[in-house]
């Protein structure tokens, strides 16, 4: 039987660099990656650098509320 409380959790990050904007009729977006974290290690929440395709760099992304 699984847990009801699992420890590894599946989690967005979101680009805190970048907005979106409209630029004519094209929109850049919003770059958003999914990992998993252990609850119990990382109770906080989780910040790393990821490459943002639209910027060509790489970006801070935080983890989204659920």
């Amino acid at each position: 039987m699984t847990k009801s409380k699992d420890t590894r959790v599946t989690i967005a990050l979101e680009c805190t660099s970048c907005t979106r904007k409209k630029t004519g009729n094209k929109s850049s977006g919003i770059s958003r990656y999914t990992t998993r974290k252990n609850r119990r290690n990382t109770p906080t929440r989780l910040e790393l650098k990821k490459y943002r395709p639209y910027c060509c760099k790489h970006t801070s992304h935080k983890e989204l509320k659920k």
